[in-house]
């Protein structure tokens, strides 16, 4: 494909809103790390289970493809189409390195069996809080980040407090978008 029309077409893609680019991320070292799910597509609807009108459950997401010297995987889903603003859904840091996938359902607590800690979301609430757009298509980013070090923070910190401690540790990153409108 020429160098224009391939531009042409990467375009048209972001304009339709076609979210498949961005699940595989390039890190440090070129490894290309990759984040997915068995309940839904990139940028496919999320299924009613995993949203306020289900039975509002995480859903189970896979990664692979960390780059070397990972010491902690941090995760962060939110909705920047929210009206009042980017509205944060999942705040969850410190997985170890050996975990490479999450199954459905983690406990909403600070420490949850599957491992890691979580930090507070937007609804006030420790875990995951799933899509409940006021109106709309809105669109979830789930981000996925590779650490140089293991963050120690306390259960309940907030995505902001999560940025900031991994200014400087981030290796590498993936994504995954899934949408929702609600009936």
């Amino acid at each position: 494909m020429k160098k224009g029309l391939a531009e042409s077409v990467l375009i048209a893609a972001m304009i339709l809103g076609c979210h498949i680019i961005g699940v595989a991320a390039q890190t440090k070292g070129g490894v290309s790390m990759e984040l997915s799910s068995q309940a839904f597509a990139p940028g496919a609807m999320v299924p009613a289970k995993y949203t306020c009108d289900g039975r509002n459950v995480s859903p189970p997401l896979m990664w692979k493809g960390l780059p070397e010297g990972t010491m902690s995987i941090a995760l962060i889903c939110d909705d920047p189409d929210a009206p009042a603003g980017t509205w944060v859904h999942w705040v969850y840091y410190d997985l170890a390195l050996e975990i490479q996938e999450l199954p459905e359902d983690i406990e909403p607590m600070g420490k949850p069996a599957a491992g890691g800690t979580q930090g507070k979301n937007d609804f006030g609430n420790l875990g995951y809080g799933g899509p409940c757009p006021p109106s709309g298509t809105h669109r979830y980013f789930f981000k996925l980040y590779a650490l140089d070090t293991e963050l120690n923070l306390p259960q309940g910190s907030s995505k902001k407090e999560l940025l900031d401690a991994m200014k400087g540790h981030i290796l590498g990153q993936a994504e995954m978008i899934g949408r929702y409108k609600r009936k």
